[in-house]
């Protein structure tokens, strides 16, 4: 089993304040990397202690968004030097990953 050394990375975004068309098309259109998934959340806070909640009597439009993709770690670097002007700081995460090439 042949196994290769990715980076993964996770950007938390909040939904109404998310630019997460641009950032889609620019992974999938100018950076081309491996793969995206971004998942909803249904509760989150982030550094201001505000709760985002979802319940069943509401569609709350601000709810937390994770975007998490994966490439070789030197592209990675790359798209993250683009990346730094549109994500506010602190909100990009990332770690080595390996994938299972065979």
């Amino acid at each position: 089993m042949k196994m290769v050394e990715v980076t993964m990375v996770r950007i938390y975004l909040n939904e109404n304040k998310s630019n997460l068309d641009s950032l889609m098309k620019r992974l999938h259109d100018w950076e081309r990397v491996r793969g995206v998934t971004v998942f909803r959340g249904i509760s989150g806070f982030g550094e201001s202690g505000h709760v985002h909640r979802a319940s069943l009597v509401d569609l709350s439009l601000d709810l937390p968004i994770v975007v998490e993709f994966f490439d070789e770690p030197g592209r990675i670097e790359n798209i993250l030097e683009h990346l730094n002007s549109e994500i506010k700081p602190r909100h990009i995460v990332k770690w080595s990953a390996w994938i299972n090439e065979d």
